[in-house]
């Protein structure tokens, strides 16, 4: 047993029960982006969060506890993904990622926004000319320190 087999039975689960994030995110009491990142093995989830994953994905006690293990982050496995909407957001940073740098120093100094005080939220927004992902970042600015 290992968190990469517990991920699995998540996921495997979620679709033969047609189960939706938004659903496990409310009964877990967390966002549906932090709780959906928890299952598909990012994020760190207490005993409490593993025993509602537990009951609704089925997973046994070892299974829960895999849940409350710090997973080795970074989920993609390839350098540059190939899955077209992970290509998307490396494509992003690489067109944007200068100008995303150069706006947040001038705004805020030199140093960095925060991937572990962060939050992330994903909306549909309509659009007559064809729905829209409406996606926002927010992470604590963490300037360097001289020393």
């Amino acid at each position: 047993m290992n968190r990469l087999e517990v991920t699995e039975k998540i996921i495997s689960t979620k679709v033969a029960q047609g189960i939706k994030w938004s659903d496990v995110a409310t009964k877990v009491g967390q966002s549906k982006e932090w709780t959906t990142a928890l299952c598909l093995g990012q994020m760190t989830a207490s005993a409490a969060e593993a025993k509602v994953l537990g009951d609704i994905f089925g997973l046994t006690d070892e299974e829960q506890k895999w849940l409350q293990v710090v997973p080795y982050k970074g989920s993609l496995p390839t350098a540059v993904p190939t899955d077209p909407l992970i290509y998307r957001w490396y494509e992003i940073v690489n067109v944007y990622g200068t100008t995303i740098k150069e706006l947040i120093h001038e705004e805020f100094g030199d140093g960095i926004m925060s991937a572990i005080d962060f939050s992330m939220d994903i909306v549909r927004q309509p659009d007559p000319k064809g729905d829209r992902v409406n996606v926002v970042l927010s992470g604590k600015f963490l300037p360097y320190k001289q020393y």
